[in-house]
């Protein structure tokens, strides 16, 4: 695992979306794997930007989500499919059908989990998942305790995200649904890079345990450290709790630029 620590979110965006344009030129019809919320935000922003400026061909890019909300209508402005359109596919000038995502509004949920990780694999699996973390160390919507082996499921939200959540339905949490379908650990691990940024103070115990705790269910992030190309990008204040930040910081600046993220 590699841990990246940035002056601020910003600068996390901008590595990590010349990381995602280095991958575009080398593999122009790559399958980005992407994440909803505030934090990654300046990824896609940066991105776009790239894209905008001829820096990379994003045309033959293909997008997938890495969960769902269940039960939300069709168009639903904070349905994940809304939001990637709106803040990936469209900036990106993608077309729809680049677009995969889990169909949150199935009558059969189950089947509409299982033929969402086989249609992940019938793709060829995923280049790149870009990851965010919650503050009691989930990724996608594995909440704590869940299996290291999981595939692409149905969970229940814990109240903590239903309240960090509440802010996309206007701080009102009874809006939140209470369930999603989101790509079990075991289907996220398959993904041949994994990259997690993290942001703020709120997330620096998540991000500790990440790193340097145990690999153990209670902290789902934590399975990272069993991904042969996992990479961390933190901001100072996400790294305030690290104990080797030291080394992490000394052993990115010796990195050869050749190496990429």
């Amino acid at each position: 695992m590699e841990v990246v620590i940035v002056p601020d979110a910003a600068a996390g965006g901008e590595l990590i979306a010349e990381a995602m344009a280095a991958l575009l030129r080398r593999t122009p019809d790559a399958l980005l794997g992407v994440a909803t919320g505030s934090t990654p935000l300046p990824v896609y922003q940066a991105l776009a930007a790239r894209v905008r400026a001829g820096a990379v061909d994003a045309s033959r890019a293909r997008v997938c989500q890495l969960d769902e909300y269940v039960g939300l209508p069709a168009g639903h402005p904070e349905s994940y499919r809304s939001v990637v359109l709106r803040e990936v596919v469209d900036p990106l000038g993608l077309s729809p059908k680049a677009f995969m995502g889990p169909d949150g509004a199935a009558a059969d949920v189950q089947a509409a989990c299982a033929a969402y990780d086989a249609a992940l694999a019938a793709a060829g699996g995923v280049d790149l998942q870009l990851l965010g973390i919650g503050t009691d160390g989930h990724i996608g919507f594995n909440e704590p305790c869940s299996s290291l082996a999981s595939r692409t499921r149905i969970k229940t939200l814990t109240e903590q995200t239903r309240v960090d959540n509440a802010r996309f339905f206007d701080g009102d949490i009874e809006q939140v649904p209470r369930h999603v379908i989101t790509q079990g650990i075991g289907t996220i691990l398959e993904a041949r890079h994994l990259v997690l940024l993290a942001t703020g103070e709120g997330k620096a115990e998540a991000v500790a345990q990440t790193v340097e705790g145990p690999v153990a269910a209670v902290v789902p992030a934590s399975a990272l450290q069993l991904h042969p190309h996992a990479t961390v990008v933190v901001d100072e204040a996400a790294a305030s709790k690290l104990k080797l930040a030291p080394y992490f910081r000394a052993t990115y600046a010796a990195k050869p630029d050749w190496q990429g993220l």
